[in-house]
This record gives C-alpha cells, sequence and structure tokens, in this order.
C-alpha cells in the first residue's frame, strides 16, 4: 500500500511534481559527484613505469630513481624504472609516444628534446606533441676540465692557449650530438676558438683516452667527473653552473671568466604520452616537486652536484622552447650530425 508522503507528493500539481523530481534528481547526481572525484583521486590504479632512455648509470640513473622512490611513496603505487637505451633516445621516446595506458611516463633530456629533432632528417616521434612536459626535475652542470699535462689553470688561459694552436688542441665528447658535444660546441662558438672535436661511443672510453693524455680537453656532466677531480686525474678549469659548486669551490663558472649570462647544464624532466589525461599529468608534476625535493633525494641529489628543480607543466613546456632554440643556433653552426 502506499505511504501517505507517496499519496502526498502524487497530489502536487505537474509543477510542483516536476520540481520535486528536479531536486530529486540533483540530490542523486551529488550523491555521484563525490565518488567521481574520489576515483579521480584514486589514480593510479597500478604501477607507473618510469622509461629512462639511456643504459644505467650516471646522472639520469640518479635523477630517475630519486625521483621514482619518493613518488612510489605519495602515489600509493609503485613507480618503477626501467632503461630503454638505444639510437640516441629515440627507441624509447618513440615507444612512450605511443603508450596510452594512463600508466607510462618517459625520462626528458636535453639530448632527445632539444637535440634529436635537429639532426636527424626523421624521428620517430613529434618532440613537442607526442608528449606533455610533467615537470623539469634538475639540472646537473657541465664540468670543463683538461689533462694535467695540459699548460692551464683555468679558462682565460685554455682560450688563450688555443688561439695560439688553432685546430692543435682535442675535446672528447661520448658522442655526436651528446651533452658533452654540445657543452664544448657552445663554448667554442662563445670564446671563438677551434679545437678538434673526437667523438667516442660514450663517456667511458672517452674518459679513459682523456685520462691517458690522448684528448687535451672534455666537458661532462659534474657527477661522473668529480671523483676523477678529486683524484688529481683532470683539472677541472670552469663550470657550466651559474654559481661556484660547492664540491668545487675554487673553481670559478665560465660566466665569472669573462662570459656573463654563460649556463651548460643537462637537464632532465618527466614527459607524459599526450594521451595522458590532463589531471593526471597536473597530479604527477605537484608530487614531482615535492619528490625531488625530498631530504633523501635531496641528499642523493646534492651529493652528486644535480640541482633540484620541480617545475609546473606549463614551466617545463617554456624551458624546452628555450632550450630548443638555443640549441638549434649552435647545432647548425656546428654542423653535427648523428652517429
Amino acid at each position: 500500500m502506499p505511504s501517505r508522503d507517496f499519496l502526498h507528493h502524487a497530489d502536487l500539481p505537474p509543477l510542483g511534481r516536476r520540481q520535486l523530481l528536479a531536486g530529486t534528481g540533483a540530490m542523486a547526481l551529488s550523491g555521484l559527484l563525490p565518488a567521481a572525484a574520489l576515483a579521480q583521486d584514486a589514480w593510479p590504479t597500478r604501477p607507473i613505469r618510469f622509461v629512462v632512455p639511456f643504459a644505467p648509470g650516471g646522472s639520469s640513473e640518479i635523477v630517475a630513481r630519486s625521483t621514482a622512490a619518493e613518488l612510489s611513496k605519495t602515489l600509493g603505487q609503485n613507480v618503477f624504472v626501467d632503461n630503454k637505451p638505444g639510437a640516441a633516445g629515440n627507441i624509447a621516446m618513440q615507444e612512450v609516444a605511443r603508450a596510452d595506458d594512463q600508466s607510462t611516463v618517459i625520462l626528458g633530456h636535453i639530448g632527445t628534446l632539444a637535440v634529436n629533432p635537429y639532426i636527424f632528417d626523421k624521428l620517430p616521434y613529434d618532440a613537442n606533441k607526442d608528449f606533455q612536459p610533467v615537470s623539469l626535475l634538475a639540472k646537473v652542470p657541465s664540468l670543463y676540465v683538461v689533462h694535467p699535462d695540459v699548460p692551464v689553470k683555468n679558462l682565460r688561459e685554455l682560450i688563450a692557449y688555443a688561439k695560439k694552436k688553432p685546430g692543435q688542441l682535442s675535446y672528447g665528447s661520448a658522442g655526436n650530438g651528446s651533452a658533452g658535444h654540445l657543452a664544448f660546441e657552445y663554448l667554442k662558438m662563445t670564446a671563438e676558438i677551434f679545437m678538434l672535436h673526437v667523438p667516442y661511443r660514450g663517456t667511458g672510453p672517452m674518459m679513459t683516452d682523456l685520462m691517458s693524455g690522448r684528448l687535451d680537453a672534455a666537458s661532462v656532466g659534474a657527477a661522473a667527473l668529480l671523483p676523477f677531480i678529486k683524484a688529481g686525474k683532470v683539472r677541472c678549469i670552469a663550470t657550466g653552473s651559474t654559481q661556484r659548486l660547492p664540491q668545487l669551490p675554487d673553481v670559478p663558472t665560465v660566466a665569472e671568466q669573462g662570459f656573463p649570462g654563460f649556463e651548460m647544464t643537462q637537464w632532465y624532466g618527466m614527459l607524459a604520452p599526450s594521451s595522458m589525461t590532463r589531471a593526471h599529468v597536473d597530479k604527477l608534476a605537484a608530487e614531482c616537486a615535492k619528490a625531488v625535493k625530498a631530504p633523501d633525494a635531496l641528499k642523493r641529489l646534492q651529493g652528486d652536484a644535480a640541482e633540484p628543480i620541480g617545475s609546473t607543466p606549463q614551466q617545463f613546456a617554456q624551458f624546452i622552447a628555450t632550450e630548443q632554440t638555443r640549441w638549434q643556433k649552435v647545432l647548425k653552426r656546428a654542423q653535427v650530425k648523428p652517429d
């Protein structure tokens, strides 16, 4: 038998019944909204794969694993690093560009985002259209070093020495288009000197020849060089950072030695495929900003002279655009071609 309430409502005029039904529908909808919000907040619901387009080791490993460890604590899901080296990072970038699982991200780098688009005739990915910047995670300053037998104590002396011996001094890098190659070409362009470039298949073999005296100079990320500098196997004559490094307080920056505004750093940031929802990108960005400055991550990054950043997606996008403009000019002038 119908209840009194139902009979009372049924007796309402048509307009009153419509208002009642509208109110009931609104209450039902309002009951669904918190659930939808909770579902959104619950993301990620599965482990996140953080692809690194390089072999294990070096600055990329330090930045990726430090960030992943902290994100695993705050996101409620494991964030695991997956190294996918090969073809100057192009293999991994292509794979992640096509990912649409909402759980795959990649470590973006100066090479894959600001170099490869200008030295390869054709790429299997579009650096600007296939990815969404999430957060600039860290910068690693490049150091300029020479073999101890090279008779220079600082950058000014190297420049003067190179101008006396144009084309007679050599510098090595991990390969054409590598960060070390860019760093020295940028210095050559700025200081108007000419030194011979000798590309290697990686930083390891290049450092072997530098320390043996077969090369005169090189520019490498601080993390990889600090142990050799402290051991006296190479001499650091300048840092590419904007300020002196705590680990090398007596070594002036390039800017201090006559080139104001000069900065040369390797940089690493998180990218998501274009298919990832904006809400997920924003959530990742907020967590990344906290992750790189968490005590454990901060200690590890700063121990290797890496500067934690933790930017917004918009800030990272602007940074990438600026870097692309800068390096396109250097690459064109140096006529850099892939190995």
